[in-house]
């Protein structure tokens, strides 16, 4: 059995660095430059900027611009759920592929078989209600 830390991922790889992102932004309590935050979620700095812009685009970080700007949090982090967190920053479910459009799953997606779809939207719903009991507080 593999034991490396690579086993031990909970979720996609975009959720946990979210997350490392806004409990460092809750610590804080004010702007951090984008330097600062990879340094303390030991991250590559392009795939935090990333997910960073998701969560801009969710409304659960703010952006500023200038000498003083980063990134801080826009709402409480005892009112940030991780399934605020999940939905912002995966695809939920592939609704695409009802719809006949390719959307943001990719022409492999809309081609995916109809039973798998249903299983992994559950899933995926399932995950989200769980996530929605925790917030970001709770891991401060």
């Amino acid at each position: 059995m593999n034991t490396s830390n690579r086993g031990s991922q909970i979720g996609p790889p975009r959720f946990a660095i979210a997350v490392h992102i806004l409990v460092w932004l809750a610590k804080s309590g004010s702007f951090l430059s984008s330097s600062a935050i990879a340094d303390q979620v030991n991250s590559h700095a392009t795939f935090m900027r990333r997910v960073l812009a998701t969560l801009v685009q969710s409304g659960i970080v703010e952006a500023r611009e200038g000498r003083d700007g980063g990134y801080s949090l826009r709402l409480p982090a005892e009112s940030i759920t991780l399934a605020d967190v999940y939905t912002a920053v995966t695809w939920v479910t592939c609704e695409a592929a009802d719809s006949g459009e390719t959307g943001e799953c990719g022409e492999q997606g809309v081609q995916l078989d109809q039973a798998l779809l249903e299983i992994m939207n559950e899933a995926e719903r399932q995950t989200v209600e769980y996530l929605k009991g925790h917030t970001i507080a709770s891991l401060l």
